[in-house]
């Protein structure tokens, strides 16, 4: 499922893509990967799988 993310002025920002798993994937508005949510070890990563922290916190990488 995708769900579109957009500014107050509803031009498009990035996207977050969850499969079946559960995983997400935060893609910017070009669709380029900036990185990913894995909800089994409640862990954020970067496009380089680097934990930036732990949570959901794709949406501080746009």
């Amino acid at each position: 499922m995708r769900r579109t993310l957009q500014d107050r002025n509803h031009h498009v920002i990035g996207y977050i893509d969850t499969e079946f798993s559960g995983r997400q994937t935060l893609r910017d508005s070009n669709n380029h990967v900036l990185g990913y949510y894995e909800p089994q070890w409640d862990v954020t990563q970067d496009s380089n799988h680097h934990v930036i922290g732990h949570g959901n916190l794709l949406t501080t990488l746009l």
